[in-house]
């Protein structure tokens, strides 16, 4: 947003700069707007509250329907819009609130921030509170030439960290190696060969349904067993809900001693899975081992022209074209987490290969498909 050329994202920086009058600000504001529908409704000679005779009963109406009103269309509908769309509605909202801020109520937003200040040094004096901004502002300004770029990415993998939720990082449903139950040790050491995983899940029937995680070590003495009751060496799988953050789930990989979590919706079922390689990616970058295959998620074909992995988070996505303003991609994305879940929404259907889809200055092609799932994106930059 810093780098943006837009003088709304210029205000709004300014307003962010100084919290704290900021929400004295707000709260002015939101207050008189309150005060001014309930004189505007007051004001109102309204043919059904004058056939009341009761005066108790007239004011409690006017009461409900004035609370109905604010409750509504002042907090429930902008707080909504605001949570979908928050670029966007910070853009529309600046301008009137830096104008308020600067001109008309600085007489009152003043006198406001420094009660508030008073009373919170004095109630609140052993409290440290910080937050992920303000150590992403600290990191800034003690960047300097002898810091490495690896050590300023994983100082920024540190402050996000926090921030950043489960299904964000994990391997979807769809991408998860398991073994069936009915699977024999021959099959299934042929598997773990040609894959190099040490822990796999277990499921019967179907993945919703994991039985335990199959640890291959625990298989080495009876390789040559082969009526040997693998299902026995299963140990009890970890669940984890989508939206559980990674610092919670760091701790609670160190204190149950184990690598690898089932993570499930809130219906039960499972979403993906997570390890804690996963998790330490996010602060030190990509952990290669002598199984990993390098998997490149996008492509640069020039400066205009890019090749995406369809499952490339919209983070990613954003980072790698180093766009500074996604706001138009907010309109679409919803819960969304990655490109291809992007583009399906846009499209709202499967696409076929070859298709074209449109948005603003990008164009994507779509290269690679299959029933379910888009698996390869071409994204041409009209300007960049």
């Amino acid at each position: 947003m810093k780098d943006g050329k837009s003088k709304n994202l210029e205000i709004i920086e300014k307003l962010l700069l100084k919290p704290k009058k900021l929400l004295a600000t707000i709260l002015i504001l939101n207050n008189f707007l309150n005060i001014a529908v309930v004189i505007l409704f007051a004001s109102i000679d309204n043919p059904f509250l004058s056939s009341i005779n009761n005066v108790f009963v007239e004011t409690l109406i006017e009461v409900g329907v004035i609370g109905l009103l604010i409750l509504f269309f002042g907090e429930i509908l902008p707080k909504i819009y605001a949570n979908r769309h928050p670029l966007i509605f910070s853009k529309i909202i600046a301008l009137p609130i830096y104008f308020l801020d600067r001109y008309l109520l600085s007489f009152l937003n003043v006198p406001m921030s420094k009660i508030t200040f008073f009373f919170e040094s004095s109630l609140i004096k052993n409290k440290k509170n910080i937050s992920v901004d303000n150590l992403s502002q600290a990191l800034e300004l003690t960047d300097n030439e002898e810091t490495s770029v690896e050590e300023k990415k994983i100082l920024k993998g540190i402050v996000n960290f926090g921030n950043l939720e489960t299904r964000q990082i994990m391997c979807p449903r769809v991408d998860m190696f398991a073994l069936k139950k009915t699977s024999n040790i021959s099959d299934i050491i042929e598997k773990v060969i040609n894959k190099g995983f040490s822990r796999v899940p277990v499921y019967e029937n179907n993945m919703d349904k994991i039985l335990g995680v199959l640890y291959v070590k625990d298989l080495l003495p009876y390789l040559e067993n082969k009526e040997f009751n693998w299902t026995q060496l299963l140990r009890a799988p970890l669940y984890v809900p989508e939206n559980k953050k990674l610092d919670d789930l760091l701790n609670e990989f160190k204190a149950k001693k184990i690598h690898m979590a089932i993570v499930v919706d809130e219906y039960g079922g499972t979403s993906g899975l997570i390890t804690l390689e996963d998790v330490m990616e996010e602060i030190f970058g990509e952990l290669n081992d002598e199984f990993d295959v390098e998997d490149p998620m996008f492509s640069k074909l020039d400066d205009n022209t890019y090749v995406f992995d369809a499952k490339i988070n919209l983070q990613d996505f954003y980072k790698a074209l180093e766009l500074k303003d996604f706001s138009s991609f907010e309109q679409i994305e919803a819960d969304i987490e990655t490109l291809g879940g992007l583009l399906l929404e846009k499209a709202q259907r499967i696409p076929r290969v070859g298709q074209v889809i449109i948005h603003e200055d990008f164009k994507f092609v779509i290269e690679i498909v299959d029933k379910k799932r888009i698996r390869q994106v071409k994204v041409i930059l009209k300007n960049k």
